[in-house]
């Protein structure tokens, strides 16, 4: 027999106190408990009378009995194997904390045991501190902290450390993290806890010095430059901070090897880094390197081609004996993952239908430093499309989207023709084309066979358009609406209506502009698949403007001096296949009829009449840029157009030479000062009947240049050069360059709201139309320099960010044309896009020149507000 004691486990969040205990109890032979002797025999049999549960608990005593796996009248030992397993299987049910086992009595070989617990509490409000809301909801997932959740230790622990190594990840080395718990004391018998995390992120650390040991090849500046996004304090840097964020850093160490691998040095590794926390806060990076030795590229022999030559693949390869080891390059030449239409071997094979064909680069030997390259080819068999499907179109009917498809059933498989699927979905419009997505299923490499699924996710694609500005003399608004997956066919079937009849991806515009001085209407509609057989695009609209005259007296518009435009116009636009299918030839005629009632200006000699203008547009465009068209990052997008009326003064038999010389007479006796009002009268008369002879049908040509690049930088910076040119000119320069038609530059843009032809072109950092004569311009170039970034390129809102510079001029004629003296701006701006809404931004320019006309003109800073439109 043994001593006296009373406790026979007591077990507290921790399985490891079992063991002791159990230990313990080999020793010991009998229990006291509340004064009372209870002895017995250790390690013999006993039968369990009873168990009773105290404590604190929610649950049934029943329910906790049960859930131990002791019952009455089961056989145990004690201390045993059935006690230590009961006190587990509770401990792993994570509902209870505290959880005792006593023996209360023993009556010859029947022994009686209490089961003393608490119930764990159970989470009842969390409140976070230190955060914005937005990101509340992401720790409350993360960290399963919902109501009703247990709180243990073990969660209050795993908490701290999933913020303290998140935020370090970020480079919020110093941030600290609070967790309280506060018990709730209610009626409520289940035990609950308040719980507040407090934290305090603190600053991000920034780099003061980037300090590399060993490197006697490459130089610290060479391999900090090679470190993309971990940078050392540098005040004039703009788009890379000098925080540190430790995924950034991991990443960057590879790169230094990277670059240590283009330079030749293939064994090149990292010994160790180290991080100092300086006096000012700041860190210091110490990094040791091994450069290893240089090698150079020997024999490169290339095994299992039989699609193509030797000579071939070397001339993809573009690598020869001798060249310096660059482990980066050879990767890219085989395979460059960053360019899906890359020109690399692997590239070259899956274009000619060798999607299961695998390329691996072998080092066979590296002798003196010599490396003999081993291109092993295995070209597998020719892979043909099973069957082509899309999914996620909700609203866009299948054949608007499959006569856009360049993949067929039975079609040999060609990358540049999926990649080219992907790039002419995103440009209908109609899809986010961030999340267009081929999916290749049931690959058969052994049958040759592929299933082709494009994903796509539907976007807004019709918009209402609220447009204003200051253009013009006055604000300009303009209410529209433009749905661009219209279906026409459907117009007159009610289920259609959802709540416009869409899907055939045609579009139809009604469009509404007003300013003090004019109002303008219009209706567009346009076809892109005429015939529904080829990508013959048709296009209509029709446009009526009434214009007012500006009163000078009373600053106001006059509304018995009227200018009417009433225009139609058709055009038809077939894409082409030669010299590339990203060409597109337009062609379109107008017509517009513009009747002047009492409405006298320096710009029209008469002021009660009418013009004609009745033209051919022909226009070549180019277009390649990539998936988004709201925000490309690769690709070109150029045009030319030229503009023509009919060359009437070949055949009309008017002599308009003899009519400019009776309008330079009576132009003499308007400007000398001895004539008589009469006779001035007379020949300003005589002047206003010869322009209406001039005018009554338009003759001109004019001729458009506008070219923009997109190159991206970085992975998200896109550099956008543009160029602009525009001509007009006259047959008959007796008959002289038209008053219509004319190009207005300066401003946001926003002032073409007239139907004259004319054209403002934007320019910021300018007021509105300022940089042309009142009577506009028959020359204007332009050049443009933008830098953007995207912030966020979701479906509900693609934001990017841009800076820009920009030069440009209007002239009268090319005796005065310099393409080199131009007005000079620069600024900044943002671009918002909304499905629903279209382009809305603003920008601030600042211009470097003087106002034409205004010397000494403040150089300030313009605010231009961009809505419905994109520069």
């Amino acid at each position: 027999m043994g001593k006296q004691v009373n406790n026979l486990a007591n077990i507290s969040f921790s399985a490891i106190y079992i063991k002791h205990i159990l230990v313990l109890l080999l020793f010991v032979g009998s229990f006291s408990i509340q004064g009372q002797e209870v002895t017995y025999n250790s390690n013999n049999k006993y039968t369990l009378g009873g168990i009773t549960v105290s404590g604190n608990s929610s649950f049934s005593e029943q329910t906790i009995v049960t859930y131990s796996g002791l019952r009455k009248g089961k056989e145990i030992t004690i201390p045993g194997e059935d006690i230590s397993t009961a006190i587990k299987k509770l401990w792993k049910s994570k509902l209870f904390s505290d959880i005792e086992v006593y023996v209360t009595k023993i009556e010859g070989d029947v022994a009686f045991l209490e089961i003393r617990l608490s119930d764990l509490p159970q989470l009842n409000e969390l409140k976070i501190n230190g955060i914005k809301k937005s990101k509340k909801e992401k720790i409350i997932e993360e960290n399963k902290l919902k109501k009703g959740t247990k709180v243990t230790e073990n969660l209050i622990t795993t908490t701290k450390n999933y913020l303290v190594n998140k935020y370090k990840k970020e480079g919020y080395l110093n941030s600290k993290i609070h967790i309280n718990t506060i018990e709730v004391k209610d009626s409520v018998k289940v035990a609950r806890v308040n719980m507040v995390l407090n934290i305090d992120k603190g600053e991000k650390v920034k780099i003061k010095d980037i300090v590399f040991n060993g490197n006697n090849v490459l130089s610290d500046k060479k391999l900090r430059k090679s470190m993309k996004s971990t940078k050392k304090i540098n005040r004039l840097r703009i788009f890379k901070r000098s925080k540190f964020i430790d995924s950034a850093y991991q990443a960057d160490l590879s790169s230094v090897i990277e670059k240590y691998k283009e330079n030749g040095y293939r064994d090149a590794r990292i010994l160790s880094d180290s991080l100092i926390i300086n006096d000012d806060k700041t860190i210091s990076l110490n990094i040791d390197v091994n450069e290893g030795e240089l090698y150079t590229f020997g024999d490169i022999t290339f095994i299992g081609n039989t699609v193509y030559s030797n000579e071939y693949l070397s001339r993809i390869l573009r690598i020869k004996k001798g060249d310096t080891y660059n482990g980066v390059l050879l990767q890219e030449r085989i395979a460059d993952n960053s360019k899906p239409d890359a020109f690399d071997i692997t590239n070259e094979y899956q274009n000619h239908g060798y999607l299961f064909s695998t390329i691996n680069p072998v080092e066979v030997s590296a002798d003196n430093n010599v490396i003999d390259m081993e291109i092993r080819i295995i070209e597998g068999k020719p892979a043909y499309f099973n069957s082509v499907t899309v999914v996620g179109n909700d609203k866009t009917n299948d054949h608007v989207i499959y006569r856009e498809i360049r993949t067929r059933p039975g079609q040999l498989y060609r990358k540049a023709n999926v990649v080219r699927t992907v790039r002419e979905l995103g440009q209908l419009g109609f899809f986010d084309a961030q999340e267009i997505s081929p999916n290749f299923n049931n690959p058969n490499p052994n049958e040759g066979t592929i299933d082709m699924e494009y994903s796509v996710k539907e976007t807004g694609s019709s918009q209402i358009e609220l447009q204003g500005g200051y253009g013009g003399g006055g604000f300009i608004g303009t209410l529209g609406l433009s749905f661009n997956n219209f279906s026409i066919k459907d117009i007159f079937k009610k289920d259609a209506y959802k709540p416009i009849p869409m899907g055939d991806g045609q579009k139809l515009a009604l469009r509404l502009q007003a300013s003090r001085f004019y109002q303008t209407y219009s209706f567009s509609f346009s076809e892109p698949w005429l015939g529904g057989k080829r990508p013959v695009q048709f296009s209509s609209s029709l446009s009526h403007t009434k214009q007012f005259l500006f009163n000078p007296q009373t600053r106001n518009a006059d509304k018995s001096r009227s200018f009417n435009i009433t225009g139609i116009t058709f055009g038809l636009a077939k894409r082409l296949t030669v010299p590339d299918d990203f060409f597109t030839l337009s062609q379109a005629v107008s017509y517009q009829r513009y009747d002047l009632n009492n409405y006298n200006t320096g710009l029209f000699t008469f002021g009660d009449g009418y013009s004609n203008n009745l033209s051919y547009t022909i226009g070549l465009s180019r277009n390649n840029t990539s998936v988004d068209p709201i925000f490309p990052t690769a690709g070109s997008n150029f045009s030319v157009s030229a503009k023509l009326s009919v060359p009437y003064s070949l055949f009309n038999g008017v002599d308009y030479d003899a009519l400019k010389d009776e309008r330079d007479t009576n132009d003499a006796i308007i400007r000398d000062v001895n004539s008589s009002q009469l006779d001035r009268t007379n020949a300003g008369n005589r002047i206003a009947e010869i322009d209406q002879e001039r005018y009554k049908w338009l003759e001109f040509y004019k001729v458009k240049f506008k070219g923009d690049w997109y190159t991206q930088i970085v992975k998200d910076l896109v550099l956008r050069p543009s160029v602009e040119f525009g001509f007009l000119g006259a047959y008959n320069n007796a008959r002289g360059t038209i008053p219509f038609e004319r190009f207005f530059v300066g401003g946001d843009g926003l002032g073409n709201y007239s139907l004259d032809g004319r054209e403002a072109i934007q320019l910021r950092g300018y007021p509105n139309q300022s940089l042309s004569d009142q009577d506009g311009g028959t020359i204007y170039n332009k050049f443009s320099l933008e830098l953007r970034y995207p912030i966020t390129l979701k479906a509900s809102a693609k934001i990017y960010a841009l800076s820009f510079l920009e030069g440009g001029a209007s002239y009268n004629n090319f005796r005065d044309y310099n393409p080199f003296n131009i007005n000079r701006s620069a600024g900044v701006g943002v671009r918002i896009f909304m499905p629903a809404f279209g382009l809305l931004g603003i920008d601030f320019g600042h211009r470097f020149d003087d106002i034409p006309g205004d010397p000494g003109s403040s150089r300030n800073w313009e605010t231009h507000f961009i809505i419905g439109q994109q520069f």
